[in-house]
C-alpha cells in the first residue's frame, strides 16, 4: 500500500533518565524507508535505513541489528551524527482488556490507528548514546504503536507512569479520510477524537468518545475531558520538548515535537471524589493541536 507507515513507540524511563525510541516503516510515493528514532530529555534523532533492513516476526520488529518487542530492546545504531548501542530487558507487559480504538477499528478510511500494547512494565539494562551512560534499574515502560496514512493534523498527547499507575490521553481532530488512488473521496467528516486509559492499582479505567466522552475544555496548555462521572484534567506546565518526524500520507516529512519528560500536573475524579492529583517532571507530551498553544 502507498502512502502508509507503522510505528511503535518504546518509553523506558528512570527517576532520573528517559529513553524513547521509535521504530518504522513507511511507503510513500512508491518508496519504501524504515527508521529508527531516538528521543531522550536532551536531543532527539532520526535514522534512516534501506526497506530491506525492516524485518517483522510475530510481536518483534528487526531494523538491521536492532530489535525491538516484548522481551525489550536491543539498539545498535553507528552514525556520524549517533552512537548507540545497548540491551534493555522488559518485565510482564500489561496490556488492555480491549483494543483502545473499540468499534473505531472497524470503521474504514481513517488516517491513523492507535495501538496500546502495555501500559506499564518494568525496565532493566543499559544503553550507551554517544559516550552517555542510560541506566535502567526495575524502571518503568511503556509500549504503543500507529499506524496508517498521516498523523492527525492537531492533536494532544500525553503519557506518565506513576507511583501506582499509568495514565495515556490523546484528543485529536480526526478526519474520515478518503482513497483518491483507489476513486475512494473524502467524506468530508471530522470529529474530536478522545482515547484514553487510566491504570490505576490495578484497575483499569477507560475513557473515549466511543464511550461518550467529550472535551469540555483546551486552553493554555490545558486539556479538561469527561465522561459520565469520570473527569480527567490535564496540564503541560513547562516544555522540554524536541524535535521528531511524523508521517504525512506515508512520507516522515512533518516535523512535530516532544516533550519526553517535562513538567505536568494530572487530576481524575470519578463520582466527584479524586482518585488522585499530583504534579510531576517524569510526564511526556506532544501538543500539537493550535498554533501559539
Amino acid at each position: 500500500m502507498d502512502g502508509f507507515f507503522y510505528g511503535w513507540y518504546l518509553k523506558c524511563q528512570s527517576d532520573t533518565q528517559t529513553l524513547a525510541v521509535i521504530p518504522a516503516v513507511h511507503t510513500s510515493r512508491g518508496t519504501h524507508t524504515c527508521s529508527i528514532q531516538v528521543i531522550t530529555e536532551q536531543n532527539a534523532w532520526s535514522v534512516t535505513f534501506p526497506a530491506d533492513e525492516f524485518r517483522r516476526v510475530g510481536r518483534n520488529i528487526f531494523i538491521g541489528e536492532n530489535r525491538f518487542g516484548k522481551d525489550g530492546i536491543y539498539l545498535a545504531i553507528h552514525t556520524p551524527q549517533l552512537s548507540i548501542r545497548g540491551k534493555l530487558k522488559f518485565g510482564s507487559l500489561a496490556p488492555l482488556k480491549y483494543d483502545i480504538m473499540g468499534p473505531f477499528a472497524l470503521v474504514p478510511f481513517m488516517e491513523c490507528r492507535h495501538s496500546v500494547w502495555s501500559m506499564r512494565h518494568s525496565v532493566s539494562g543499559n544503553v550507551n548514546i554517544n559516550g552517555k551512560e542510560y541506566l535502567f534499574k526495575n524502571a518503568r515502560g511503556y509500549w504503543e504503536g500507529d499506524r496508517g496514512r498521516s498523523f492527525p493534523k492537531k492533536y494532544i498527547w500525553t503519557q506518565c507512569s506513576f507511583s501506582g499507575g499509568a495514565l495515556m490521553l490523546s484528543v485529536a481532530d480526526i478526519p474520515i479520510m478518503g482513497i483518491p488512488n483507489i476513486g475512494i473521496p473524502s467524506l468530508g467528516i471530522h470529529f474530536t477524537g478522545i482515547i484514553g486509559v487510566i491504570l490505576w492499582r490495578g484497575k483499569e479505567y477507560r475513557i473515549a468518545t466511543y464511550l461518550g466522552a467529550r472535551v469540555v475544555k483546551i486552553q493554555n496548555h490545558m486539556v479538561f475531558v469527561k465522561q459520565g462521572n469520570m473527569e480527567l484534567q490535564v496540564c503541560l506546565l513547562e516544555e522540554s520538548k524536541r524535535p521528531l518526524k511524523a508521517p504525512k500520507v506515508g512520507d516522515m516529512a512533518r516535523i512535530i515535537h516532544e516533550s519526553a519528560a517535562c513538567l505536568a500536573s494530572y487530576r481524575f475524579s470519578k463520582g466527584g471524589r479524586t482518585i488522585f492529583e499530583f504534579e510531576t517532571d517524569r510526564a511526556s507530551f506532544e501538543f500539537e493541536y493550535f498554533s501559539g498553544s
